[in-house]
């Protein structure tokens, strides 16, 4: 890396929990600056997901493990059946900690949850995207996990290891970039997209991850939501508003700016 390089790897999450979330995390590849994708085996549109990505096998795809589903109107189970990992009615848990939103549920971390059904679930993610996305390069956690358990860490850097998929983009030198501000969620799509450029134009080199979950605003957005972020489909439109723009492309381009993926960081690409 030279001194005034900057590399941006532009993240996309959760492709396979829905359909407009397959077709803007597709768009955003396309049409856009985004370079790694992030797939859940259980997300209900897994199946779409998977054939529109065997379209574009050059998408670099991460095995999303998936252990909790924070939505209120959409759930979904583990793929193994294993029972300690969900709550009474055998879907995920909503999340990993309590929150203030809803302070009655059970989380996971307050469960008495077992490492080998953890295990076993996180293989039969792991194992189902390969199945079909052979080319997958990492693994990534949704919701982030409980980093600091080191029982679900442990299985977790496990099965990395074991199936190959260990990318550690922060030990490669990345550096979280916030291209939308603090704030995100605030901001309309056209905001979104302005305060993306502006980001851009000031970004100083160095190695940088810029992680978002695009998704079409449309009325089956609409409809996915949960307390505290009940603007789903607006904020995700914008993501895919900034991410596919045009100025946002032109100032990458006038600067420079090298847009890297996971597995481009793997293989010493960079």
């Amino acid at each position: 890396m030279t001194q005034a390089s900057i590399f941006l790897l532009v993240r996309a999450d959760d492709i396979g929990f829905s359909h407009a979330a397959n077709a803007a995390c597709m768009d955003v590849f396309t049409n856009g600056i985004c370079r790694s994708v992030e797939l859940m085996a259980p997300g209900p549109w897994f199946p779409e997901a998977v054939r529109m990505l065997k379209a574009h096998p050059h998408y670099d795809v991460g095995v999303h493990l998936t252990l909790t589903c924070e939505w209120d109107n959409l759930k979904w189970r583990p793929l193994s059946g294993a029972s300690s990992i969900t709550n009474a009615d055998g879907y995920f848990y909503r999340a990993f900690r309590k929150s203030d939103h809803y302070p009655d549920e059970i989380t996971l971390e307050a469960s008495d949850w077992m490492p080998v059904d953890l295990e076993q679930e996180a293989r039969a993610q792991i194992e189902m995207v390969r199945k079909h996305i052979p080319w997958v390069s990492h693994l990534t956690t949704h919701m982030g996990g409980l980093r600091d358990d080191p029982n679900f860490q442990s299985v977790v850097d496990k099965l990395a290891t074991e199936y190959d998929l260990a990318v550690d983009v922060r030990a490669e030198g990345f550096e979280r970039f916030r291209g939308f501000g603090e704030n995100s969620q605030a901001l309309s799509p056209a905001e979104k997209a302005a305060t993306l450029r502006q980001s851009l134009e000031t970004l100083p080199p160095g190695r940088w991850l810029h992680v978002d979950h695009p998704a079409y605003d449309t009325p089956e957005t609409r409809a996915i939501h949960h307390i505290g972020y009940e603007g789903v489909a607006v904020d995700r439109q914008g993501v895919v508003e900034a991410w596919t723009d045009a100025d946002v492309r032109a100032i990458i381009a006038r600067r420079g700016i090298r847009l890297v993926s996971y597995a481009d960081v793997r293989q010493g690409r960079l």
